[in-house]
């Protein structure tokens, strides 16, 4: 991986030991891909296909000393197939009209974000991000990094995503939604809308990060079929039951 220039140029290192986000009383640790300003989309698709994620200009994947649970997971979009609630999904947000907005600081989408952290993540950390943690979260980039709204017909803001793009798909950064609408599938909607973005422009795969099997925040991705997990190296079809 990474042996030829400019990817030679890239280093790495381990961080000390820190309290896991997902899995109550587990150590965590992360491989930090450096120096930041190298890291455009070639090399990021690179990192990416290689297990790697970013949290603004942070590009990082677990390197946990005991545990193995976080694997990287990933859509071949021209195999997707939907159950009945993800039929559902699509077709009750099926009016949502999805605009590409500036990567730059929006007081509404700050309030979204806001909205939704208290609701769906409250206690996390990311509840109290005030507007400059936002802002290097969310639209500080060195690659191909996109943001799209999505509005009811009446103008009423509902969901942002970011997302990025690589060169053999997309990279879902982070999505957040209006967290009270009462039977709304936003977030299932938005990967979905996702893999039909990757299917129009001919791109392979759509990464969604992390799943994680005992982690109630990250073990949905599997309801997402076929997906393919990174687990010893290589990537493979996984189910509730594969072992990290």
């Amino acid at each position: 991986m990474l042996n030829d220039y400019p990817y030679a140029l890239i280093q790495f290192y381990a961080t000390a030991p820190y309290a896991c986000s997902y899995l109550p009383d587990h150590v965590a640790r992360s491989q930090v891909a450096t120096p930041g300003h190298l890291i455009d989309t070639p090399i990021y698709s690179e990192l990416v296909r290689n297990g790697f994620r970013r949290s603004g200009v942070f590009t990082y994947r677990p390197y946990c000393d005991n545990c193995r649970q976080c694997v990287p997971v990933r859509l071949a979009t021209n195999s997707v197939t939907l159950d009945r609630s993800q039929r559902r999904a699509l077709n009750r947000h099926k009016n949502l009209v999805a605009s590409e907005r500036p990567l730059s600081f929006d007081e509404e989408h700050y309030a979204l974000y806001q909205r939704y952290q208290a609701s769906r993540h409250a206690g996390g950390g990311m509840d109290l991000d005030n507007q400059e943690q936002y802002s290097h979260f969310l639209l500080q980039t060195n690659v191909d990094t996109r943001l799209v709204e999505f509005r009811e017909p009446n103008g009423v803001l509902r969901m942002v995503c970011v997302i990025d793009r690589l060169t053999d798909g997309l990279s879902s950064v982070y999505t957040f939604y209006d967290p009270d609408v009462p039977s709304a599938s936003f977030g299932t909607y938005g990967v979905l809308w996702q893999v039909e973005i990757c299917r129009k422009f001919g791109l392979p795969y759509l990464y969604l990060g992390y799943w994680i099997r005992d982690s109630a925040k990250m073990a949905y991705k599997v309801r997402f079929k076929p997906l393919e997990g990174r687990i010893g190296g290589q990537w493979q079809v996984i189910g509730p039951d594969t072992q990290a």
